[in-house]
């Protein structure tokens, strides 16, 4: 606002002087008086083209052909400051004998207004600087006091060049009204347009204008609307630097189009976290340094009410939010819990949403979030009471868990959504005395484990949908669980009666301990020492469960006990396999016949074996006299036997030379 008024009144000031020699000098003459005239009071380059024309009825003015002024010298922009088509000035001439120049209209007929900041911060609106040396002389005064009844815009546009954040804010389509009736009282400005096809408007009351315009704090009430969305400020408010301090009521619904009112691209965001409502009310303050603080802040996000103090503070690359925010229950998603139905059928066997994830307004901003809320639910995973501290920086979300309670136990760690260059989700979490039907029946449509235990897990998954992520998984982890029961089959009965028809609701298999570890890698998971502890049974177990696909492939290795000693077991393999939601089990009798067959022939090549050697030592001892001791082999009784019987060959030698001596 502040350099409207400027160039404004220097324009005025020396068309004014024109008055004087308008019928004696030439048109072309006053125009390039004038032009020198606002070069000297502004530093900028004043370009009328056609005649500079008096009127002295209905009203004293003058109007101009197209006129434009220059931009800083320094500016990257080829583009003029201000380019008119032209300009119409309107004087109470009452009021000029008077000593006061009170200009009842100034309309310029479509304008285009290029600003550009610059990356040392420089603003090239600024006529206190007219070059990039230090010491500048400042625009003088206006000699005479003046007023604007009615400043009128049609038909024009504005372009703010932002070279610090590398952004450019575009408005189209500008009408405008300013009225400063008196310098000592009120102004107001009313401001419509379009940017990116959304409309913007803006109604702003100030109070004494010669103290804002000098860049005093006044009291100041706005209403600006963009698109969906409105902001409104009562309070009190300075230009120079920009400072305020007031209410704030912002609604928030259309944020793609105030995004195109900042030069930000803002998306809507997701179910629970603004897409139907988001608004804000609080204590808003303007430090002047570019930074923005919310006290006793209220921020509505569909369902979920959040209060608490928030700091919006300046970035090179972009602004950060900074906060604690106490909630009420959060819910986020849209409710719905198809993808971890406890059904065995239906939605949870269809697989997992192939829906874009749109995480981009991860980009738009950085942060520093610390939440408590009594409860959190997403859906599919429902979760205690939570205390969490959320961190973005260029696109990447880190999510540390420092309190969480979920399904009768806790969770710790952390959980990472990265948006930098795509998609990807990954985190290091421990949980302790879970209860893992609920958890499985949420978040996989698993609900036959039943037991409390404690799982360890590190993984990462790339991909822009829930498919592509959990066809990506790559992790590891651990398991451990307490005594529970498996549903849905009773492996005990089965191998006591080799039948596998002990499959059904009604079944189940009780254990007093589950254990082991697992890798993942392509979206499978893969298990290898699985040891199950029950009453009636022990089991091992290895296999593949298919996280993408949603199914499973393993073998179970149980024995059933027949006696409390554990002599008499039955072990047969039983097979898993199928979709989760809905396995097949079955019992591998053809490996008990194959394992059979396979110690049968052990067991007869070992007789075999040990005929032969029994036959091998007969005959040392018939024909070489040798006895097998019971540890020594065949091999080495037979050394030994030679050795023993060259020494006896060596020694009746030696003997028949020591008699014939």
């Amino acid at each position: 606002m502040r350099w409207i008024i400027r160039f404004g009144a220097g324009l005025v000031a020396v068309l004014l002087l024109a008055f004087g020699v308008l019928a004696l000098v030439p048109a072309d003459r006053v125009a390039a008086a004038v032009s020198a005239q606002f070069e000297a009071m502004t530093g900028r380059k004043l370009t009328l083209t056609g005649e500079v024309r008096p009127r002295l009825w209905p009203s004293l003015g003058v109007s101009t052909g197209p006129v434009s002024i220059a931009n800083a010298d320094w500016a990257e922009t080829d583009a003029p400051l201000f380019k008119a088509e032209s300009l119409v000035i309107d004087i109470n001439y009452g009021a000029l004998l008077g000593g006061t120049v009170q200009i009842e209209g100034i309309r310029a007929d479509q304008p285009e207004i290029v600003l550009e900041r610059g990356a040392d911060g420089r603003g090239s609106w600024d006529f206190g600087t007219t070059s990039a040396v230090a010491g500048a002389d400042a625009v003088p005064a206006a000699a005479t006091a003046f007023t604007l009844d009615n400043g009128t815009i049609t038909g024009g546009s504005i372009r703010f060049i932002d070279r610090q954040a590398d952004r450019v804010i575009a408005l189209d389509g500008v009408d405008a009204t300013l009225a400063i009736p008196d310098l000592a009282g009120p102004f107001t400005l009313a401001l419509t347009g379009v940017t990116n096809g959304k409309p913007v408007a803006l109604d702003l009351t100030g109070g004494v204008f010669s103290a804002f315009e000098a860049g005093r704090v006044v009291p100041l009430t706005a209403n600006l609307t963009a698109g969906g969305s409105s902001l409104s400020f009562d309070g009190r408010a300075g230009l120079s630097p920009l400072v305020a301090e007031g209410a704030l009521v912002a609604d928030l619904g259309d944020l793609p189009a105030l995004g195109g009112l900042i030069g930000a691209d803002l998306s809507t965001p997701g179910a629970g976290l603004g897409q139907d409502r988001l608004t804000a009310t609080g204590q808003l303050t303007l430090d002047g340094t570019g930074a923005a603080y919310l006290r006793e802040a209220t921020l509505v996000a569909d369902s979920n009410q959040l209060t608490g103090d928030i700091d919006l503070r300046p970035g090179e690359a972009r602004p950060k939010l900074v906060g604690q925010l106490t909630a009420g229950p959060v819910v986020i998603g849209d409710g719905s819990n198809s993808e971890g139905s406890g059904e065995t059928g239906g939605t949870a066997s269809a697989g997992w949403s192939t829906e874009d994830i749109d995480v981009s307004s991860l980009g738009s901003i950085d942060a520093e979030l610390v939440l408590v809320a009594p409860s959190v639910d997403f859906g599919k995973l429902k979760l205690g009471e939570t205390r969490v501290k959320v961190t973005i920086d260029r696109a990447r979300a880190v999510t540390e868990i420092r309190q969480m309670a979920a399904y009768g136990g806790q969770i710790t760690g952390e959980f990472v959504v990265n948006g930098r260059g795509g998609l990807s989700v990954g985190g290091k979490l421990a949980f302790a005395g879970l209860d893992m039907q609920a958890v499985l029946r949420d978040l996989a449509g698993y609900d036959r484990l039943v037991a409390a235990g404690d799982l360890d897990l590190r993984f990462l998954g790339v991909g822009n949908s829930i498919a592509a992520i959990m066809n990506s998984l790559e992790g590891e982890g651990a398991f451990e669980l307490g005594q529970g029961e498996l549903r849905g089959l009773d492996i005990a009965t089965m191998l006591q009666t080799l039948d596998p028809a002990y499959i059904g609701e009604d079944q189940k298999t009780a254990f007093d301990g589950l254990a082991g570890t697992f890798t993942i890698a392509g979206g499978v998971l893969s298990n290898s020492d699985l040891k199950l502890v029950a009453p009636q049974l022990t089991a091992a177990g290895a296999g593949n469960v298919g996280l993408g696909t949603r199914t499973l492939d393993y073998r179970l290795r149980p024995t059933a006990l027949a006696a409390a000693d554990g002599s008499g077991g039955v072990m047969v393999p039983l097979l898993i396999t199928g979709p989760w939601a809905d396995p097949s089990f079955r019992l591998d009798l053809e490996s008990i016949a194959r394992e059979k067959m396979e110690a049968e022939a052990k067991a007869a090549a070992a007789a075999a074996e040990a005929a032969a050697k029994a036959e091998l030592e007969q005959r040392l001892q018939d024909e070489l006299g040798i006895t097998v001791a019971p540890d020594e082999s065949l091999g080495d009784a037979a050394i030994r036997g030679a050795e023993e019987a060259l020494q006896d060959e060596t020694r009746q030698i030696l003997e028949d030379i020591l008699g014939t001596d």
